[in-house]
């Protein structure tokens, strides 16, 4: 007869999760994390935005926000895992690992947070930038159209046809798109775009033929102003996020130890003083 033994875990070796502190902590940081972007919006820092101004061109600007964007990820993270780690009940030696996986677990379900909570607003904000007069469907709007928005208003300047252009302008955005693919604008699709802009206009041929050159050579700018920004917006997000981690970690586990009483507590945050 086998005899078979079981071996038993010491407790400070379990993790236990209490979600209630990992999702007060998530929301903690979330909510800071949104409202310091709304900050940086209303200040013009942001490198969201794809407009033609001088600000996409500001290389002090593009590392400003990007600091700033550094700065309220690590802040957010590190707020929130710090809320985790204070409200977790006590429990004794071998602290750092249950605080540093609930530090980690905020870390997570604040990003999906502030990713859903910046979409909603990114919804938003593009439902009202839309034309009010505008109706759905693909003859209202294209997508990217707001970035070359301004190309497509001088495209059409000193338009002399009476009635809705929606559909016209829709199909000019969408030409002047694919200035910026791999094989770039066709010819059958340069002529169209010259004919709409004269029969729209009342230019004559070759003035059409000049504004359809000039506001291509634009678009075609501003689309790749757009690209650089997003890719930068992206990278910089992605080394947030990353250090986001290490932050919420090292934050959770400072909490635990401030809890535990194994460290002195900063009289800014003895949350138990009088």
């Amino acid at each position: 007869m086998v005899e078979v033994r079981t071996a038993t875990i010491a407790d400070p070796a379990v993790v236990k999760i209490h979600w209630g502190p990992v999702i007060a902590g998530s929301l903690v940081a979330a909510a800071f994390a949104i409202a310091l972007h709304g900050f940086a919006a209303g200040m013009g820092i942001s490198l969201s935005s794809s407009a033609p101004t001088w600000r996409d061109a500001s290389i002090a600007l593009v590392l400003l926000s990007g600091f700033y964007l550094l700065l309220v990820g690590l802040l957010s993270y590190g707020l929130g895992a710090y809320v985790a780690g204070r409200l977790q009940p006590r429990i004794g030696a071998g602290s750092d690992m249950s605080d540093g996986m609930h530090g980690l677990l905020v870390w997570a379900l604040a990003t999906l947070l502030t990713a859903l909570m910046l979409m909603a607003l990114a919804v938003g904000a593009g439902r009202l930038a839309a034309p009010s007069g505008a109706s759905a469907g693909p003859a209202a709007s294209v997508a990217g159209e707001n970035i070359i928005a301004f190309d497509l208003d001088r495209l059409f300047r000193g338009r002399q046809m009476q009635g809705d252009i929606n559909h016209t302008r829709a199909e000019a955005a969408r030409i002047l798109l694919s200035a910026s693919s791999h094989r770039g604008m066709l010819d059958e699709d340069r002529s169209y775009l010259t004919r709409l802009v004269a029969a729209n206009t009342g230019l004559s041929q070759p003035d059409a033929e000049r504004r359809v050159a000039e506001v291509t050579a634009r678009a075609t700018e501003n689309i790749a102003r757009a690209r650089r920004s997003a890719a930068i917006l992206a990278f910089i997000a992605a080394a947030v996020a990353l250090l986001g981690a290490a932050v919420a970690w090292y934050a959770a586990s400072m909490a635990g130890n401030h809890r535990e009483g194994l460290e002195p507590v900063p009289e800014f945050l003895d949350w138990d003083k009088p």
